[in-house]
């Protein structure tokens, strides 16, 4: 069930009635969960039984873990819930990995064994990979490992736990919140006011705009040229690289977008999870504002505990390096996405003491934003192309073919020239002027007017629902 399709209207709009009948009762959360697992089960009803018992494992074991908060200190006690927490994440990671790598993990040894000339062939698992399973498993593990260290108490009520797992706006696609960000909000009494209305409305009229009108778009030029790219010259195969990076920007921002602002709606803040990412002056500002629920839960969960800052250079280049081949890996079961992760942890070790200097900072900042993108576009190439061979061809071709007649998209160009001048102000001193009553009202209105009169509502689904 799409955000943009008239099924989830209709589903949001039963759902949403039933939050204002209940809001004040203690069964809104029982209201709330029952719609996120008709949400869920909308897509394959069998996925219920896998959420239902990662939440039901991770309830128990998060009460364990909070029986002794306070004598953690006490070795017994300490290695109890040491083996607690163990537990958990090998549970979490085995149903992770399972759905989403065995088939990965077959073909790869299928490859090794042929390799060897054993005539051994594993059959393939043939398992559907349930939607959604990479952002609830991580916002569960993120919740176990918080009352582990005993920054927040174990939820008593499975009803509110239950619900912080499956809350059906950010269920599929994040933002991956955390538990002391949702779980407060999920256990006080709901006030919804005007402003979470309007604000809400805003937000997902928005994020409405950015998929159907934006992302959809700029994927009809870029399948074309990605679908085919042998028969495409340097320029075109460029041209498509931009076009993919703000389509997925549109897209995944989008859904977020969206997803903010029914949470909104029922007087729920979810987290930012986009920050315009493409105005980014460097990479590490880049991971400060791509995806940031999701690099801020491999900077504490990952990166941290593995050394962080505190083992050396040569350490923290191995920390680095670990953390963005797993978040390369969490993003597909592909060897692309490994490389892509690789790709940009190599980056961050080259170019993370640079950045930091004066004469970096001299550098006028438009170089250093363009120069972020274009390593950033790089990196999307293996993203977007079907397997490592065909992302070889590509860069390839963008270095080598010559392109006498290449297809310019000046629309696409157009509109993402328009939107990159819009962050670019909007991250200036002069944000005060996008901030004005009536330059947000006027650009409201042309976004109604466009997705009325132009945009179909759509079945395209979101890019990031793959992962």
């Amino acid at each position: 069930m799409l955000f943009h399709t008239w099924h989830f209207f209709l589903f949001f709009a039963v759902a949403y009635s039933g939050f204002l009948l209940l809001k004040k009762t203690r069964y809104v959360n029982l209201w709330l969960l029952l719609a996120s697992y008709f949400f869920y089960g909308w897509w394959n009803p069998l996925y219920l039984l896998l959420i239902i018992y990662s939440t039901a494992s991770n309830y128990y074991v998060g009460l364990k873990l909070d029986r002794f908060p306070n004598a953690i200190k006490i070795k017994g006690i300490r290695e109890s819930r040491k083996t607690w927490l163990t537990l958990s994440v090998v549970n979490n990671l085995f149903l992770l990995g399972f759905f989403k790598y065995a088939g990965f993990v077959t073909d790869n040894l299928n490859t090794l064994f042929s390799w060897l000339g054993l005539g051994v062939i594993i059959p393939a698992p043939g398992i559907l990979l349930p939607i959604g399973i990479s952002f609830f498993t991580f916002q569960s593990m993120g919740y176990i490992i918080d009352v582990y260290r005993g920054q927040f108490q174990a939820e008593k009520s499975f009803i509110k736990f239950a619900t912080f797992v499956a809350f059906f706006p950010q269920l599929i696609a994040g933002p991956i919140e955390r538990a002391k960000s949702l779980l407060p909000q999920l256990q006080r009494p709901r006030q919804i006011r005007a402003a979470d209305i309007s604000d809400g409305l805003s937000l997902f009229i928005v994020g409405l705009f950015k998929k159907v009108a934006l992302a959809d778009f700029l994927a009809i030029y870029v399948d074309r040229i990605y679908d085919n790219p042998a028969n495409y010259g340097s320029l075109s195969l460029i041209f498509a690289t931009y076009g993919f990076a703000w389509q997925i920007y549109f897209d995944f921002s989008g859904y977020t977008d969206m997803a903010r602002g029914l949470g909104r709606i029922m007087g729920i803040k979810l987290t930012l999870n986009f920050n315009n990412p493409y105005t980014a002056t460097g990479l590490r500002d880049f991971w400060h504002r791509w995806h940031i629920t999701l690099s801020s839960w491999f900077r504490d969960y990952v990166y941290i505990p593995l050394g962080g800052n505190r083992r050396g250079k040569i350490r923290i280049c191995v920390y680095i390096l670990l953390t963005m081949l797993i978040g390369g890996l969490w993003h597909g079961a592909g060897w692309r996405f490994i490389l892509w992760g690789g790709l940009h942890a190599v980056g961050i070790i080259l170019t993370g003491n640079v950045e930091k200097t004066v004469l970096y900072e001299r550098i006028p900042r438009i170089v250093r934003q363009l120069l972020t993108f274009h390593f950033v576009c790089l990196g999307w190439v293996f993203f977007r192309a079907e397997n490592v061979n065909e992302a070889a061809l590509i860069l390839q071709r963008i270095f080598t073919a010559a392109d006498p007649s290449p297809e310019v998209p000046v629309v696409m160009f157009a509109i993402i020239a328009a939107i990159w001048l819009y962050q670019l102000i909007f991250s200036s001193t002069a944000k005060v002027i996008l901030t004005r009553r009536p330059v947000r009202i006027t650009l409201m209105l042309l976004i109604l007017i466009y997705l009325t009169v132009f945009a179909a509502v759509g079945h395209e689904p979101f890019i990031y629902f793959q992962f």
